[in-house]
């Protein structure tokens, strides 16, 4: 099919193969498994494959959806052999993320539009949350945009010095307070020094706190609020950081905080230490939120811009 035309550099693909190796494994020993000493794609064969999509984390929704795409296939070309049902899965998974308003973009990119184009990145303590933002300002700053970090999470002072470490890193200026300050009055300053210095991108740490949901909206609305003192319509996405290794929970994560805050995009981490990259498939479909940037190893160049046909290429391949 034409999805697959090649669009990632050489190096690029090469990482992301790589970064999905073990969730391919895994779900390719499953795939055998399930259609052993069969030939044809029938119910027992399908059935199989429902368990094996579901083992994978691509969530029982989703898989009903590519289970019902395989039926209407099998049923439309009357015999359809095991031996095609890879090409088959590749192609049905291709069209239903094809389906989700996520563009395809293969750089790191902002509006021009939008100056200091503000990024509030939300998501639990332990998903890469922080480190996902160094890496953002890295990419941001090698693609030639000025970029400013906002320290918001002062619920934990790793966090802020962690942050730190980034600004150091990547050479970009940070706006942080003590450790127990009010978050959006870090926003506020951090939107008033991005805006004096014509900064192109300014991004927001907060703190990742679910146990209360009331609070966690309050707090975020809060930001919001005290943000569009300086820019009118900051912020212009709420990115929300999930970590891909945790499987099921990261769907749970995913419904709390979209329930909490309008989520914009979502970018999907350690997917290079799991088998479960399936979830990313599921994530995207349930949520019809486009998945961003994804994470496919621990280098500063291996926070990639998430293209799906791509994705799908080295999920398959």
């Amino acid at each position: 099919m034409s999805f697959f035309k090649k669009i990632f550099s050489k190096e690029k693909k090469e990482t992301l193969d790589k970064g999905l190796e073990k969730s391919k494994t895994s779900f390719f020993d499953k795939l055998s498994r399930a259609v052993a000493g069969k030939s044809k794609v029938d119910d027992a064969v399908l059935d199989n494959l429902e368990e094996v999509l579901v083992s994978s984390d691509v969530g029982v929704a989703t898989t009903l959806k590519i289970i019902e795409r395989i039926e209407a296939r099998v049923a439309r070309d009357k015999y359809v052999g095991t031996e095609e049902l890879n090409r088959i899965l590749r192609e049905e998974i291709a069209s239903l993320l094809n389906e989700i308003d996520s563009g395809n973009a293969t750089d790191f990119h902002v509006p021009s539009d939008k100056k200091p184009y503000v990024i509030m990145v939300v998501g639990v303590n332990g998903v890469g949350k922080t480190t996902t933002i160094g890496k953002l300002a890295h990419q941001f700053k090698k693609s030639g945009k000025s970029v400013v970090l906002g320290a918001a999470d002062t619920f934990r002072a790793a966090a802020v010095d962690q942050l730190q470490i980034w600004a150091d890193r990547t050479g970009v200026p940070i706006v942080k307070q003590g450790m127990g300050s009010d978050p959006a009055s870090v926003a506020f300053d951090t939107l008033k020094s991005a805006a004096s210095q014509q900064a192109d991108v300014v991004l927001i740490d907060t703190a990742g706190r679910l146990h209360n949901k009331v609070n966690l909206m309050n707090e975020l609305t809060k930001i919001k609020r005290v943000m569009q003192k300086v820019v009118p319509d900051a912020p212009h996405e709420v990115l929300l950081v999930l970590d891909g290794s945790t499987g099921q929970n990261a769907f749970e994560q995913a419904k709390q905080f979209t329930a909490a805050t309008e989520v914009t995009s979502l970018a999907v981490t350690k997917l290079d230490g799991t088998a479960k990259g399936g979830v990313v498939i599921g994530i995207s479909d349930q949520f019809q939120i486009p998945v961003k940037y994804i994470g496919v190893g621990e280098g500063v160049e291996d926070l990639q811009v998430f293209n799906k046909f791509e994705f799908v290429d080295s999920f398959f391949k």
